[in-house]
């Protein structure tokens, strides 16, 4: 005898797909229902009626009391499943999709202004190098992440200002220096922090990884731009011929009246020379470029602002923790080691270089050279141990966590006394033969290590929250080279062999001619002809009176009127012959291979 077809378990009240009877065999056991074939669900229509017995269910949405509302989707979560339909499986989450954020609305109007100021800026001003223009640049750029942050309801919070603002800062190096590599310095910096400014990052995988968000935006900030002109276009149809009309009529009246006042007066013809731009036809391609690639930098950075990747979801796994004389032992080694090599530089700063030097065999600037790369190497490494030794550190209650204090705190200690050694050595190597770039970085990079090592250590005192790493150790590294250009590295070259040749009438002005136009102040104290032979190469390669004023620095400026009102000359005299008797001499065999200032 055939049985009743079965049907999901439901509220007596809801509306069910219908289904054929199927004959029960005459054997007794299990049944099971033939399942329903996939439906694709049916446009909601408020008011309709109930769908016949063969199609699916009619547009309602089962009530708490079993009542089924109408004009409510039957494909709310859960109801297509009571429906007896297939539901599609959630999207798998990896990842990528774990640090994006949610697509952004719709982009502001002026977002893309100021993304369209930017690009113009690029095109008109980026073309003849870099000096003050770089910073015009970035004001626009910025307003661009500042519109498209609010629009999407992000709030400026204090480490974003100081981010920001320490990018801006950053781009003044340029305006001030004509060296191309505390520049490049500076640029690199000034968009790393950029990255922060949109990203919010914490940890050190967002301070790491945010430059790679700016990359990611590029494409969708285009195409974010692009749907939301298109939205604009077909909202603000009757309004584009007003706008067109009154932009022609302004740029009209002003290209009339001010070459009438040109014509009229040579003075205000020369200022508006210097003021606008030289923009001719063959550098049409250049400059379209530029502006390609600013209005797509400030697509990518406004999208980024909209909607950052969140690089502090992803997590690491924490290290397993060692036991505490596993995880001690190698550290107390390591700190015995330390402590003896600084007691015995404790003892050479004592008792005198001339009693190490005779027992050790060593020249001067060999024993001075030699022992600051070992140093600086021993001080990265010792951030490497720190690194890993937090990473393994046991932690089970407040004794492991001041034994860790304990220990790391003493190698740091240890570490800036070798800071402090390395330090002291290069200063002796360069009063013995002269600053030059390569050795005033290391040094600033030496300088930089030891402030990583002291916060260090005030995060292991005040803790986590009131001192975050991460961020203190990129806000000090940007610090730093901001320093670092304010400085200008290449005048404290040319002023500390200025001195040194003052003192011991030694000099070596082959290496001085390739400095940059910041070191002429320095070197216009030199006596005639060394003067003219250290400044000839700089007075060849500088052209401040015909860059224009945006794509000069005040170096440049300074030094082109310097070199106008004294002159350089060089005729019946070769800038040679002191480097040639040097090289003959015994000094010239402890100069660095890798770094040569020659005497």
């Amino acid at each position: 005898m055939p049985s009743q077809p079965s049907q999901p378990s439901q509220p007596s009240q809801q509306p069910v797909p219908s289904q054929p009877a199927d004959p029960q065999p005459s054997a007794p056991g299990p049944q099971t229902p033939a399942a329903p074939a996939p439906k694709s669900p049916p446009a909601s229509v408020p008011g309709a009626a109930p769908a016949p017995a063969d199609g699916p269910p009619a547009p309602q949405q089962v009530l708490a009391d079993g009542r089924a509302r109408a004009g409510a989707s039957p494909w709310a979560p859960g109801t297509a499943a009571r429906a007896g339909y297939r539901v599609p499986p959630p999207p798998v989450e990896t990842w990528l999709t774990r640090i994006r954020s949610r697509p952004p609305g719709p982009i502001p109007a002026a977002a893309l202004w100021s993304a369209l100021a930017t690009a113009v800026l690029s095109a008109l001003l980026l073309g003849d190098g870099l000096g003050l223009n770089l910073l015009l640049v970035a004001v626009p750029a910025t307003l661009t992440a500042y519109f498209a942050a609010v629009a999407a309801g992000r709030r400026i919070r204090p480490w974003t200002a100081v981010w920001g603002l320490g990018g801006l800062a950053l781009l003044v190096v340029p305006a001030l220096l004509d060296a191309g590599w505390p520049t490049f310095l500076a640029v690199v910096s000034a968009l790393g922090l950029a990255s922060l400014a949109l990203h919010g990052s914490r940890g050190w995988r967002g301070i790491l990884l945010s430059p790679l968000g700016l990359v990611d935006s590029i494409g969708p900030g285009v195409a974010w731009a692009w749907r939301g002109m298109r939205e604009r276009a077909g909202d603000a149809h009757g309004r584009v011929g007003p706008v067109l009309r009154t932009t022609a009529v302004a740029v009209g009246l002003l290209v009339v009246f001010g070459a009438l006042f040109a014509g009229a007066d040579a003075a205000f013809a020369d200022l508006l020379g210097a003021l606008m731009p030289d923009v001719s036809v063959t550098e049409g391609p250049w400059r379209f470029l530029l502006f390609a690639l600013g209005l797509v930098g400030a697509l990518a950075v406004a999208r980024t602002a909209a909607a950052p990747l969140r690089w502090d979801r992803l997590k690491a796994r924490p290290g397993r923790p060692r036991a505490r004389l596993e995880w001690a032992l190698p550290l107390i080694v390591l700190n015995l080691l330390f402590a003896a090599f600084n007691a015995v530089q404790l003892a050479v700063l004592f008792g005198g270089y001339e009693k190490v030097l005779s027992q050790t065999g060593l020249t001067y600037a060999a024993y001075a050279r030699q022992g600051f790369w070992q140093l600086l190497w021993a001080t990265l490494l010792t951030l490497a141990v720190i690194a890993l030794a937090l990473r393994w550190a046991p932690r089970d209650g407040a004794r492991d966590r001041t034994l860790v204090r304990s220990v790391l705190g003493t190698l740091c200690l240890l570490t800036l006394v070798v800071v402090a050694s390395a330090l002291r050595r290069m200063d002796l190597y360069v009063d013995a033969y002269g600053l030059t770039r390569l050795r005033v970085s290391v040094a600033a990079v030496e300088l930089w290590l030891g402030l990583v090592l002291v916060l260090i250590m005030a995060a292991g005192l005040l803790g986590a929250r009131r001192l975050p790493l991460p961020r203190a150790v990129a806000a000090s590294a940007a610090a730093g080279v901001l320093t670092f250009g304010l400085m200008s590295p290449d005048a404290l070259v040319a002023e500390r062999n200025v001195q040194r040749y003052e003192r011991t009438k030694k000099i070596d002005v082959g290496y001085l001619d390739g400095l940059s136009a910041d070191a002429v102040p320095a070197l216009d104290r030199l006596p005639e002809p060394l003067r003219s032979c250290a400044l000839r190469n700089i007075a060849r390669d500088l052209d401040a009176g015909e860059t224009p004023w945006y794509a000069v620095s005040l170096s440049e400026t300074r030094a082109q009127d310097i070199l106008e009102r004294r002159g350089v000359s060089v005729t019946g005299y070769s800038c040679t012959p002191q480097r040639d008797r040097f090289r003959d001499s015994d000094e010239f065999d402890d100069v660095d291979e890798f770094d040569r200032y020659d005497y």
